[in-house]
């Protein structure tokens, strides 16, 4: 295989894998401890899980655009 598009794929599969593991931590942590939901009253840990989700969204985001940025060599038309 071409080693452009064998960075090419590396780079799908790298972004691909973080999306996963970001999902797979908050799911875990919003649905399956309930964190993401409000039940009687606004608690510390809802607050906390918010401002979690936002700045790993926004870690995320940063990551895939950074693997993204560099131009891939010896990738032809």
């Amino acid at each position: 295989m071409e080693p452009g598009i064998r960075e090419f794929f590396r780079r799908i599969v790298s972004s691909i894998s973080l999306l996963l593991l970001w999902m797979i931590i908050n799911v875990t942590l919003g649905i399956k401890l309930n964190y993401a939901f409000f039940e009687t009253k606004v608690r510390w840990y809802n607050i906390a899980f918010y401002i979690w989700l936002m700045a790993s969204l926004v870690a995320l985001i940063w990551l895939c655009l950074k693997i993204w940025q560099k131009p891939i060599e010896d990738l032809h038309d």
